[in-house]
């Protein structure tokens, strides 16, 4: 796996690429955010590791700049000292992938490359269209309609939607939709599944009279057919 990891303090930077590497990764570096993000967009990457406090530009800015204006779909793992709720939470739903917070363990970093990488790969890897409905989505190309009308997602929303299309009929709890979509494996004591499960369904459901995405109260979310 070739990844590029964007970190500036040199210690940091050698400990991660030695450690890496010896688990049998290539390791690219780069010191700031504006070359990290350059390189990220001129060369094709396995993986990202990302710094927030970066020179020249944030790793905010960096995250932001290659998914919101690039729509780069490469794997992001946000690596920082800050470990406020509210900043694990920026980086999420800035479309980071997952966020590990300093200091950390080496093994642990590696494994949630490895998990990470897996849900990546194994969706186009399984089938490359998932459908329900009259709702479809492309794994590939991240292309979803309804009924033949194109619907635009987020990066986020897609992903939400994809592990609804791969659970049809069953009921997914907030925490079960944390771990697989926003690869977090506590609860933050946040709403942030309930707003983006809330944005997703304005997009999938408020333009047509048959309903898929349900509350069940108590438990969590389902895709399913309106009965009613």
């Amino acid at each position: 796996m070739n990844i590029l990891l964007i970190e500036d303090d040199p210690g940091v930077s050698h400990f991660l690429k030695k450690g890496l590497e010896e688990h049998q990764f290539q390791v690219t570096l780069a010191h700031d955010g504006l070359s990290g993000a350059d390189k990220a967009l001129a060369e094709a990457f396995d993986f990202i590791i990302l710094d927030i406090l970066l020179p020249k530009m944030s790793g905010w800015d960096v995250c932001r700049k290659l998914r919101k204006e690039h729509g780069l779909s490469t794997p992001i793992l946000i690596l920082s000292a800050l470990d406020s709720t509210s900043q694990v939470i920026r980086g999420l739903n800035g479309g980071a992938d997952d966020y590990i917070v300093k200091p950390f363990k080496l093994d642990e970093l590696v494994a949630r490359i490895y998990a990470i990488h897996r849900r990546h790969k194994g969706g186009s890897l399984d089938r490359e269209t998932l459908a329900y409905e009259g709702l479809e989505i492309d794994l590939q190309t991240m292309d979803v309609s309804r009924d033949g009308e194109k619907i635009k997602l987020t990066t986020r929303e897609f992903r939400l939607l994809e592990y609804f299309m791969k659970n049809p009929g069953r009921v997914l709890s907030r925490m079960r939709i944390m771990q697989n979509v926003w690869g977090v494996d506590f609860d933050l004591g946040t709403n942030v599944v309930d707003v983006y499960v809330n944005y997703l369904r304005k997009k999938i459901d408020k333009q047509f009279d048959a309903k898929l995405l349900h509350t069940v109260i108590g438990m969590g979310y389902v895709l399913r057919k309106d009965e009613n």
